[in-house]
């Protein structure tokens, strides 16, 4: 049974399906679940984060705001849950984290790239399957 749940999200239509995927698996026992959001901001998303909104503080802030809704979406569904706001390359970031945390599993939305878009642009839930030391689902 899959407990504390680590859900890769970047507030994508790909990502809002891994969480309905888990919101699912978990139903029967949701009293009992524990999701943590966490969300990855790379070198670039920040500064432009920080230009648009002025000051680290601010963009912070608005990056936490962005998640809300899916925390408030999570724990209308009986779960409890949390978000967690990472800096660094997505992919990278994410697997050291989760390989740190005791968690029963990993869930991230795939994008749906063709070979050659992954071979060129490498693929974050590629990378988490093949890096991360729990169980990943990845749903497409």
């Amino acid at each position: 049974m899959f407990t504390k749940i680590l859900l890769a999200s970047d507030g994508s239509d790909h990502s809002n399906r891994a969480i309905d995927e888990a919101l699912k698996m978990v139903d029967p026992y949701k009293d009992q679940v524990h999701i943590e959001v966490v969300y990855a901001v790379d070198g670039d998303q920040s500064k432009k984060d920080v230009l648009q909104y002025g000051d680290s503080d601010t963009a912070s802030l608005k990056r936490k705001e962005k998640f809300q809704s899916t925390i408030e979406y999570i724990e209308d569904k009986g779960l409890g849950a949390e978000i967690t706001i990472l800096h660094g390359q997505p992919a990278e970031t994410l697997i050291e984290y989760a390989n740190e945390g005791d968690y029963d599993c990993v869930l991230v939305g795939s994008r749906g790239r063709n070979k050659f878009q992954t071979l060129i642009l490498g693929s974050v839930s590629h990378k988490l399957v093949k890096y991360v030391n729990h169980p990943v689902i990845v749903v497409k």
